[in-house]
């Protein structure tokens, strides 16, 4: 029993013994230094990121109000085309049935109009004379105006047919480059209450916009003009420049053309933001990585932000030989509080902020460039000497150090 209360005993004193030695060597070898920074010109920038998709600016998707056969394309992908030139003809034999017919009906409907006509005016004249009963006379009105009715009919009916026939001959409504097809010869296209598309037709893609959407808690930064910077994955090391034309009011996290699922409770604004694109590297519908520039400050001076956090401790510093003067010196409102460091001496300084990019703040007033300011206390890095190590009662030693010599 007391070998074993010996046992312990020694084995309490060494970790006692330990325990100061480990003290000692890093109180002696470290410690706590101020961290400084000097006063100094840079740059303020805040920014929003967000996500959107290249688009060509002017876009005008051709379809055919008419359905049948498409029976010739005149025009394929990567295409260049002029307004009014001929890009696809659709079947016209049952539009050619269709005018023979209503030419016809519009023929049979004149001729019956103006017999009418005729009928209606000699009877008209009779009347009058009192040489006919008044039920004659409503007969031939009656008529008359049928007839008419027919006619216009007819004539009405000419001019859809016409223009159906017109419909036909599919032509491109501005100069552009044709971005997509969605149709083959010999493809039956049925309009509907949808118009099917049949040609999509970019106008000018020197010239692109990104449909950005940007969350709700950063959109109130947004403005019209301010500068934008995006990538994309298939140029990862290039970096395009645009402005913000315009922000669109509506939700877009309730658009059908929003990657956000009805289901989330993300509300996003589309932004719009037009870029150059004199070497067509930006192709529609590539994925932009966007940062929009909210606030841009240059030269300008600024300070570390968490400056503005530190309280001087005079049973830290004293110890270092620091001198902090006039440590409880009152702030003014809208003032804050900076400690400048001259020589061994830290005193406060009064300084009015501007704009804050996170880890910096500008500083408009009480401080001048090259000051030195403190920052914040650290911990002096400890690194054990290669003697210190050996020394250690728990860090065994070298094979062979145990040996005498």
């Amino acid at each position: 029993m007391n070998k074993k209360r010996l046992i312990i005993g020694i084995i309490v004193m060494l970790l006692i013994i330990g325990g100061v030695y480990l003290f000692m060597g890093k109180s002696s070898k470290g410690g706590i230094k101020l961290e400084t920074a000097k006063v100094g010109r840079g740059s303020i920038t805040n920014t929003v990121t967000a996500t959107g998709a290249v688009e060509p600016v002017t876009e005008v998707e051709v379809g055919t109000q008419v359905s049948g056969i498409i029976d010739k394309l005149y025009a394929d992908y990567n295409d260049v085309v002029k307004a009014g030139q001929l890009i696809a003809e659709m079947d016209k034999v049952n539009l050619k049935a269709e005018l023979a017919s209503a030419q016809a009906g519009l023929a049979s409907s004149k001729t019956e109009f103006e017999y009418q006509q005729k009928n209606y005016a000699r009877s008209k004249v009779l009347y009058e004379k009192k040489l006919i009963s008044d039920s004659d006379y409503e007969t031939a009105t009656y008529n008359y105006e049928k007839a008419k009715a027919a006619y216009d009919q007819s004539q009405a009916a000419m001019v859809k047919v016409n223009r159906n026939l017109e419909y036909a001959t599919i032509t491109s409504p501005i100069d552009g480059v044709i971005i997509d097809r969605a149709v083959e010869e010999g493809q039956t296209v049925a309009a509907g209450f949808e118009t099917p598309t049949l040609f999509t037709i970019a106008a000018d893609l020197t010239k692109m916009q990104v449909i950005a959407d940007v969350d709700e808690a950063d959109i109130g930064n947004v403005q019209d003009g301010q500068r934008v910077s995006f990538t994309v994955d298939a140029y990862p090391n290039d970096v395009f420049e645009g402005k913000v034309k315009q922000i669109r009011l509506g939700d877009s996290s309730n658009s059908n053309t929003s990657s956000t699922s009805s289901s989330s409770t993300v509300v996003t604004y589309e932004v719009v933001i037009t870029a150059d694109n004199p070497d067509l590297k930006l192709k529609p519908r590539l994925t932009a990585n966007v940062t929009i520039y909210t606030m841009e400050q240059e030269n300008v001076l600024t300070i570390p932000t968490k400056a503005l956090r530190f309280v001087p401790d005079e049973n830290i510093l004293t110890p270092m030989g620091i001198t902090v003067t006039d440590i409880n010196k009152e702030t003014p409102a809208g003032k804050r509080l900076i400690w400048v460091k001259e020589g061994q001496k830290l005193q406060p300084r009064t300084v009015t902020v501007g704009s804050t990019s996170g880890n910096h703040i500008e500083i408009t007033e009480g401080l001048k460039e090259g000051e030195e300011i403190i920052v914040d206390l650290a911990s002096a890095t400890v690194t054990p000497s290669p003697e210190m190590a050996e020394k250690s009662p728990f860090m065994p030693g070298p094979p062979g150090s145990n040996k005498k010599k």
